[in-house]
């Protein structure tokens, strides 16, 4: 796990020349945010989009139903999109393509020597793919070498997680690292935004609750974080060795997806005989707030000062009043007490689709810059 300083300098924020970049999927509701968020981007230059071939040929304004609440980017508006498939100019290929064809289109450019930096769930788990939050394993880039061997070129594929993944290792991070996990339990309320414009009907969803999110859900949850905490070795990933439950619900919000999770912790029995559960908590709150990594250290353009913010009030965080903190790039987190059953529990909040899609996806794409890797 790499959250602890090195000894390497901040990036400079300036560059003489902008990196083309593509979006693939653009029209979709996660490629809105691509091109919101790389809008006046410091070191990318949106070059290409593409969607499909209902979208192909037609400028971008035409093509995408706009739904964001800032303008559609007057420059990105008169763009001509793209048909997936088609060759293009870029170094990164930026990637909100829906699973039903992400696995065969990023195989496709990365084969041809593109950089692909997914938010699509198809390689998350391969056994050569980086699934990165920056501030926690930044140095699961080294998986990269071995992919591109495998490739015969340059090309590679880098993930993000699962939106709600993303949040929820983030909170426990800083836990993992000081005691370790032995396992946990995880509920989500996940906004609605998470399915897309046309996911949940309005009679599904107002004056509802839906316990259940289909494309494997709650498995994504259970298993994305084991491989995020883990370790690469040389040769492979090797998952943290926590177990995780997971239960989840779409809740009538617009964005935010909030959590409650439950957690004990390794040698329990031997913690709690040397050390008070209040002395812990205390512990863990400093931590949480203290928490830097890779983004922070490089002075990264998308990186939240600080990405965990402890938020001591008994009714926080809650999605509207805490999701957008840090351009919604940090991860909001309270409620930490002791649990009767397990060790501790605690609420937390992220932003589905800024830190939880589009802007971990740039935010990897920076770390990779900034690393030489593109």
């Amino acid at each position: 796990m790499t959250a602890t300083l090195s000894a390497e300098s901040p990036v400079s924020s300036v560059r003489s020349e902008r990196i083309p970049v593509a979006v693939l999927g653009a029209t979709g509701s996660v490629g809105q945010r691509f091109v919101q968020l790389l809008e006046n981007h410091p070191w990318f230059r949106l070059h290409e989009l593409v969607a499909s071939e209902r979208s192909a040929e037609k400028t971008y304004a035409e093509a995408a139903d706009w739904r964001l609440d800032t303008l559609l980017p007057e420059e990105t508006a008169g763009m001509t999109v793209k048909k997936l498939g088609a060759e293009l100019e870029s170094v990164i290929l930026f990637s909100g393509l829906d699973s039903s064809v992400a696995g065969e289109a990023e195989e496709h450019y990365a084969n041809r020597g593109a950089v692909i930096v997914s938010n699509s769930r198809n390689h998350r788990m391969d056994p050569d793919v980086p699934l990165l939050i920056p501030e926690i394993n930044a140095d699961h880039c080294a998986a990269i070498e071995r992919q591109r061997k495998r490739r015969g070129g340059k090309g590679y594929i880098v993930t993000n997680p699962n939106c709600s993944t993303i949040g929820l290792a983030m909170a426990i991070a800083p836990i993992q690292q000081q005691y370790g996990i032995d396992c946990l339990h995880v509920t989500t309320m996940q906004a609605i935004s998470g399915a897309g414009y046309a996911g949940v009907a309005s009679y599904a969803i107002l004056d509802n609750v839906i316990p259940y999110i289909g494309g494997g859900e709650e498995t994504k949850i259970e298993t994305e974080p084991r491989k995020i905490l883990g370790r690469w070795d040389g040769e492979k990933f090797i998952d943290a060795s926590f177990t995780i439950s997971a239960q989840v619900n779409r809740v009538p919000t617009i964005d935010g997806h909030l959590m409650t999770i439950a957690l004990s912790l390794c040698n329990r029995a031997e913690l709690r005989k040397s050390t008070p559960i209040e002395t812990i908590i205390d512990g863990i709150e400093l931590s949480i707030e203290s928490y830097i990594g890779e983004p922070q250290r490089l002075g990264l353009p998308s990186a939240p000062r600080n990405p965990l913010h402890y938020i001591d009030a008994e009714d926080r965080p809650q999605p509207r009043l805490d999701r957008d903190r840090e351009n919604g790039m940090s991860v909001s987190i309270g409620r930490l007490r002791p649990d009767p059953i397990l060790d501790l529990k605690m609420v937390a909040l992220v932003h589905n689709t800024i830190r939880g899609a589009a802007g971990a996806a740039i935010l990897n794409a920076e770390l990779l810059d900034a690393k030489g890797l593109l």
